[in-house]
């Protein structure tokens, strides 16, 4: 798989300087943690989950969580269970079809070995599981048990705690509470591919929902606990995890109290007013507002409960040609000594040590959501990803 590998191989070489790397389930976790994307949620209860799962591949999906928590009612556990398994052995059946990486997300850390047993042959389609309510107390138990479960079937898993605590939210308990984690998630260092972020619970500890014009960081409190957790879990240092942006509600809106946040230049540039208009219309002016604050506080990918949310995830991913310039320039081994200079773009100073970490992070973005052609910007990078 790769990002925009549904769409045709001509357009993808008028948009990419260099295009998105392919990789698959069996590549390396520093590739995999960095390709996620937009990782698209599902009930585990959809009837046509199979059918779902394939059509959202089609679509430019790379991966993709199964609920078997929040998102369905608790006395339909055991049938989400049961649909997992025929939907899997569907999956498993069909040739020539490639899935987008898949995980479950379970309730409780029994499910885990059961689920992997219940599976058989479909497990080879199964990436790994994702974990509620992750603290290192209720985490632990499900490590263990993602790693009892790997080591009988023989297939790679990993795991994907979900932050999302009240400990981790309230400020009396919030440093023990990142520190458990780190030592929870450290002991699993191998088998952890990224920490996500729950917001829509940090929320509910307060009562609080923010509106369409509002992103998570206008949200104060919660603001304060991405920045925590990025600065104790998302280090540069070789310690750190991939952290992932947190859900965005929204996929329409009736009424808006502020104007919207997209400029007008770049679409009419563009020839896409229309498409200016259709993203405003289903509230994705915020959403686009929200990723690039993900991007800047050092997040990477974005959880999705909405098919349309994908595709403005991935175009706001691609590495801009003036980006990878400079991260290039920095990176150039004969610049190991460090020092100042101009960038190729002759508009900024780029610093090569204190800059380092910035330009590697990049030059690995750029490897798996490509780098776009100089004059290519994300407007045409969305207006190529929607379907004809």
């Amino acid at each position: 798989m790769r990002h925009f590998g549904h769409i045709a191989p001509q357009v993808r070489q008028r948009l990419f300087h260099r295009e998105p790397s392919a990789f698959s389930a069996d590549s390396p976790a520093r590739l995999l943690s960095a390709a996620l994307g937009a990782t698209l949620y599902s009930p585990a209860t959809r009837p046509r989950l199979a059918d779902d799962i394939v059509k959202q591949a089609g679509n430019g999906v790379v991966s993709m969580v199964l609920c078997l928590e929040d998102s369905i009612d608790d006395a339909d556990v055991a049938e989400g269970e049961e649909n997992l398994v025929r939907q899997f052995a569907d999956l498993d059946s069909r040739t020539g079809v490639e899935p987008p990486l898949l995980f479950i997300r379970v309730r409780v850390p029994e499910q885990i070995p059961d689920l992997v047993r219940r599976l058989g042959a479909g497990v080879r389609l199964l990436s790994g599981f994702v974990l509620p309510k992750f603290t290192e107390e209720r985490g632990l138990p499900f490590l263990e048990a993602m790693a009892s479960a790997e080591a009988e079937s023989g297939h790679r898993l990993f795991a994907m705690p979900v932050l999302e605590s009240p400990e981790l939210l309230y400020r009396e308990s919030r440093v023990d509470t990142l520190e458990g984690i780190a030592r929870a998630v450290g002991k699993f260092r191998d088998r952890v591919l990224a920490l996500r972020l729950g917001v829509t619970d940090f929320c509910s500890s307060y009562g609080l929902r923010r509106a369409p014009d509002m992103t998570a960081y206008d949200v104060q409190i919660v603001a304060s606990v991405i920045a925590d957790v990025v600065n104790m879990l998302g280090r540069a240092d070789g310690s750190g995890f991939t952290v992932t942006g947190p859900v965005w509600e929204y996929f329409r809106v009736s009424e808006r109290m502020f104007k919207p946040q997209l400029r007008q230049s770049p679409f009419l540039e563009g020839q896409a007013v229309e498409l200016r208009e259709k993203l405003i219309e289903h509230a994705m002016d915020g959403l686009l507002r929200e990723i690039s604050l993900d991007q800047a506080n050092g997040l990477l990918g974005k959880t999705c409960i909405h098919p349309s949310h994908v595709l403005p995830v991935h175009a706001l991913s691609v590495v801009s040609h003036e980006e990878f310039s400079d991260a290039e320039d920095i990176l150039r081994p004969e610049r190991g000594g460090g020092g100042v200079l101009r960038s190729a773009y002759t508009n900024k100073m780029n610093e090569v040590k204190p800059h380092r970490a910035w330009a590697e992070r990049t030059l690995l973005r750029a490897e798996v959501f490509g780098v776009a052609k100089e004059d290519v910007g994300f407007v045409e990078l969305l207006a190529a990803g929607i379907p004809g």
